[in-house]
């Protein structure tokens, strides 16, 4: 005879088998795998702005952070944010929306970042509580993309609340009016595009790539490190919904380094972006902004390109549109077939660099190309694993005649993953608490790069060492002038 708690069990498994039956709208919401750009869905997100009455009755995809959330009765009201934007949503039973769905959208933590589809509906009467006064969203579908943790160390509401320079002369000042032009059209292309300049700090508390190649610094009682990158910084403007970032400034490496390339202190050129589903989006952004700088150096600064050439003669800078992207296997077969042995997860060598600069300029016929997806074992903690194999990375470097100009990935945005790959690493996580941290409270998928900005002069003159392009040089031999 079964036991009382058998009897209970069988009577509860047809009512589970019911009430699943019951929820018609069961893939029409839910928690999202982790992107990892696993796809490019053939999705347009509309900008939360962008919601007016000219869309009314339209169908749209929108991502957006939980503002607010109240459930009252067979429907749920959110307010959905986007940096300065925000629009009601009303998730309601009905054709589209099940009970079990209203109950999802209700008990979403606050700052969770979602994708929702919705209908554009005019509305009667204005929202006062929203900048979108006019219209509100019909959601049909709603997907957390990334989930906050339930305590915020701090409401939003608390933060926003109110309070009661003979010819080598003139080669320098080309090399350096030229080197100026980079950093303008830099920055002029970034801001078209919609991006944000920060600034971050060159004093820090721990080796920003969770490394030792770090200069210490003495730090009133205690001892501080000079930044070997914004990686941080960056990263924390993206999480906190910048969006797309990007930060010109002195970058610090410990290295003993005395080659025609390194410095210990050089200026980065540094971006960061949030992106829809694949990283291919930021390193499309990225490779079109190089090619905006290289176009505009061609066009606004012939002069001193000639002044140089004069004293340093060297072939025009060639690239193509679009930029040439191979995967870092299709690289190891051209190296191959040219008789050099590599391993499958074996970083390139500088010899090897460029004689891959070569082979890429002899078959392509362009000085400028992206490599990508290199093996995860030769890229730091924070890089995104590929998710179809797992010994490559969604990463990526740029390349100007054969020499690394950049390099960048998708970072980890997960904060378990990102502990999980620190570990691996033998990294101590009391070190980079602040930064794994900072991934906690809904962390948008992002990716970014940092340019060295003497290299980028030096590689597209055709100039032979870094120094010609750096006007104070700082190497392991040189701390004057």
């Amino acid at each position: 005879m079964p036991s009382a708690d058998a009897s209970r069990k069988s009577q509860e498994k047809p009512r589970e088998i019911m009430d699943a039956a019951e929820d018609f709208a069961k893939e029409r919401y839910g928690v999202s795998s982790m992107i990892q750009s696993q796809e490019k869905p053939d999705r347009v997100l509309v900008r939360v702005s962008n919601l007016t009455v000219k869309k009314a009755d339209e169908v749209v995809w929108v991502r957006a952070r939980v503002h607010t959330s109240r459930a009252k009765g067979k429907q749920c009201f959110l307010v959905l944010r986007q940096q300065q934007f925000n629009v009601q949503a009303l998730v309601a039973v009905g054709d589209h929306a099940s009970k079990q769905m209203v109950k999802f959208a209700a008990n979403i933590n606050k700052e969770s970042i979602v994708d929702v589809e919705g209908v554009v509906r005019k509305v009667n009467q204005k929202i006062g509580s929203c900048t979108q006064q006019d219209v509100e969203l019909h959601v049909q579908k709603i997907y957390v993309i990334s989930l906050a943790e339930p305590r915020l160390p701090l409401q939003l509401d608390d933060a926003v609340r109110p309070e009661v320079e003979g010819e080598e002369t003139s080669t320098s000042q080309a090399v350096f009016r030229l080197q100026s032009g980079i950093c303008h059209l830099f920055r002029e292309t970034l801001i078209n595009k919609g991006f944000v300049e920060i600034q971050t700090p060159k004093i820090i508390s721990a080796a920003s790539e969770g490394g030792a190649n770090v200069f210490t610094v003495s730090y009133f009682k205690n001892n501080a490190y000079l930044a070997q990158s914004p990686q941080l910084y960056k990263q924390m403007c993206i999480c906190a919904d910048f969006e797309k970032v990007f930060c010109i400034g002195p970058v610090f490496r410990a290295e003993d380094s005395n080659t025609h390339r390194h410095l210990t202190e050089f200026v980065g050129l540094d971006i960061e972006m949030a992106f829809s589903y694949h990283y291919h989006e930021v390193v499309e952004e990225i490779a079109d902004t190089l090619v905006q700088i290289f176009k505009g150096l061609q066009e606004r600064f012939q002069t001193e390109i000639q002044t140089v050439n004069k004293q340093f003669p060297c072939e025009p800078f060639k690239f193509l549109e679009p930029t040439l992207r191979l995967e870092y296997c299709e690289a190891l077969a051209m190296l191959r077939e040219a008789g050099i042995e590599m391993g499958d997860e074996e970083d390139l060598s500088t010899p090897n660099e460029k004689l891959l600069g070569r082979l890429v300029k002899e078959k392509y016929d362009t000085d400028f190309y992206i490599l990508d997806k290199y093996p995860l074992a030769v890229r730091p903690f924070y890089t995104m694993p590929d998710p179809r194999n797992p010994k490559q990375s969604n990463s990526y470097d740029m390349f100007m005649r054969g020499e690394e100009i950049l390099s960048g990935a998708q970072r980890i945005h997960d904060p378990q993953l990102l502990t999980e790959r620190a570990l691996h690493h033998g990294i101590d996580l009391e070190k980079i608490k602040a930064y794994i941290d900072s991934f906690r409270f809904g962390a948008p998928p992002h990716a970014g790069g940092g340019i060295g900005l003497e290299r980028v002069t030096m590689l597209f003159l055709g100039l032979h060492n870094v120094r010609q392009t750096s006007m104070f040089p700082r190497d392991p031999k040189r701390l004057t002038p």
